[in-house]
């Protein structure tokens, strides 16, 4: 098995060369070292991914400034994500991270970021949508396939790979290349209506309105609409899938109109 997986990763890099201007220079012995990291990588342990996740996101709270328990935006997320334990199994823990950027990020091991900009814009129930969408991707293990993806990708830059066991460490390029390619990353339509449901449901069940996701989505529309989303990466990758956003308004409006359940006071 190893093999097959080495040769395919061999004709990846080969065919990768071919499309090189004929002026470059390249190194075929780093390419084959590279190949052979990448198959180390390949075959990467769930232990071994899960120490990478822990890696990555000790990383991502180091690089910004997380905000302490007695700040106005952590005291806010608290009150709003208790009864949050959770996701099939997987432990949730909620950090805001007081930054200009307009996002929202949840990693495979229940890591749940939330940048102020993004609460500054959004009212409690909004901000329960989208983190209930985010922690949808979790509870469906698409975070963690997600992440593996990037992991590669990066691998195939940086040459990530396991020792004896134990994962190499993550240099601060190749953070910077998981992060690349977590924004970037793209769900496909089931995975986003499958996280879309998922985060309905996990918020009724905690006791949360679960209008949340469709006033969440109508506040990322109207965001859309006033800025662009390619001017926001946050916005840019959430419009970048399908379904479109108006069919997943409708859809989670149906769901809780037909649940009987409540539009929020004061929500338009």
């Amino acid at each position: 098995m190893k093999d097959r997986v080495f040769v395919k990763v061999f004709v990846l890099l080969v065919c990768t060369v071919m499309s090189v201007p004929v002026m470059a220079q390249f190194d075929f012995n780093r390419m084959m070292s590279g190949a052979a990291k990448l198959v180390k990588a390949v075959t990467l342990t769930d232990e071994q991914m899960a120490e990478y996740v822990k890696e990555y996101v000790a990383s991502m709270d180091a690089k910004n400034q997380v905000c302490p328990d007695n700040n106005v935006y952590t005291i806010r997320l608290k009150k709003l994500t208790s009864g949050l334990g959770d996701a099939d199994g997987i432990p949730l823990n909620f950090k805001v991270y007081h930054v200009t950027d307009v996002n929202a990020f949840a990693c495979a091991d229940g890591s749940v970021r939330v940048f102020s900009a993004l609460m500054d814009i959004m009212t409690d129930e909004e901000l329960l949508g989208v983190i209930g969408h985010e922690i949808g991707h979790v509870a469906h293990r698409d975070s963690k396939r997600g992440f593996r993806t990037a992991l590669l990708t990066s691998a195939l830059k940086d040459g990530i790979s396991s020792q004896g066991g134990k994962v190499a460490e993550l240099t601060d390029s190749q953070i910077g290349a998981l992060t690349e390619a977590l924004v970037n990353a793209r769900y496909s339509q089931k995975q986003e209506c499958d996280a879309d449901d998922y985060g309905y449901e996990f918020l009724k069940k905690a006791g949360k309105n679960p209008w949340a996701m469709a006033l969440s989505f109508q506040k990322l529309k109207k965001l859309q609409e006033d800025s662009g989303a390619q001017n926001m990466n946050f916005l840019n990758q959430l419009f970048s899938t399908h379904p479109d956003l108006d069919k997943r308004i409708v859809r989670m409006e149906e769901r809780a109109l037909s649940d009987g359940i409540k539009k929020p006071v004061g929500s338009k």
